[in-house]
């Protein structure tokens, strides 16, 4: 391990944990970060950079689970017994929304893995993404009624499920596409938000779960200080992302990342062609 190595892993924590949970598309950032710049899989190997950024991943949930700790614990709590205040978020509200992709995920988990993740497949998924971002600002509910997650139904929380199957395809953006998807059932910004980072820890910790069980070999000597120093920087920046973004999201809503989205796939277009 030498410096440059630990720096350029810092990096790829960095834009991971920047990244992962904004609406900006974390594959198409990893495309201009890592294999147009740092190239992590030269200094790492093909099979050991693959698991490094399953390992950054990971850092990038627990920041999730530090900023929602509560809410989490109160999900767990009310798992196991019954409670006298309906209008709460419950875990049965979680699996709803969860169920659609995680289905069509492990459906078709080897055709994407096989023929989805190529620069112009992510080129595509983030001007459809942005595109429907500026279709939910434009068009969602005005003066949404529903300004806390604990409002959410569970009719609301299928359709988000069902809008974050296009999550599937790279580049289009798991919180773009289910925020976007609660602004146009009625929920404001920060409320379809916090649903969006809550309903990502299961789906992102299981696949990650399992694809670390299938790369364990990789976890060498050499390795694991690198997985370390980027296991944390993911998880500092995903930290410092995750509340400056759930301040500004109610303000500056979805138009933004949607504009910066397609400056992002003009800019990977021509760097590529």
């Amino acid at each position: 391990m030498d410096f440059i190595q630990v720096i350029k892993v810092m990096l790829l924590g960095m834009f991971e944990g920047l990244t992962e949970f904004a609406p900006v598309s974390s594959t198409g950032h990893m495309i201009i970060v890592d294999e147009m710049w740092l190239h992590s899989r030269e200094f790492l190997g093909y099979y050991t950079a693959n698991t490094f950024k399953i390992v950054i991943q990971l850092g990038s949930i627990l920041a999730v689970v530090i900023t929602f700790r509560h809410r989490f614990i109160d999900l767990l709590g009310a798992g196991s017994r019954v409670q006298a205040n309906s209008s709460r978020l419950k875990i049965s509200h979680i699996l709803t929304g969860l169920l659609p992709a995680a289905l069509l995920g492990f459906l078709f988990e080897d055709y994407i893995d096989e023929h989805l993740f190529t620069v112009e497949t992510v080129i595509i998924g983030l001007l459809l993404g942005s595109f429907f971002m500026i279709f939910a600002d434009l068009y969602g509910v005005r003066n949404a009624s529903l300004k806390s997650v604990d409002q959410i139904t569970y009719r609301q929380a299928l359709l988000i499920g069902l809008m974050q199957c296009f999550s599937l395809w790279p580049g289009f953006s798991r919180s773009g596409s289910t925020i976007s998807a609660g602004v146009l059932v009625g929920m404001n910004h920060r409320s379809a938000a916090d649903f969006t980072f809550i309903m990502a820890v299961p789906i992102m910790l299981g696949a990650s779960s399992l694809s670390l069980i299938d790369n364990m070999e990789y976890f060498t000597a050499q390795a694991l200080p690198l997985f370390a120093i980027g296991f944390f920087s993911a998880f500092v920046f995903a930290l410092i992302t995750i509340r400056f973004f759930l301040k500004l999201i109610n303000r500056v809503k979805l138009l933004p990342f949607a504009f910066y989205r397609i400056g992002l796939a003009a800019v990977i277009a021509f760097i590529y062609y």
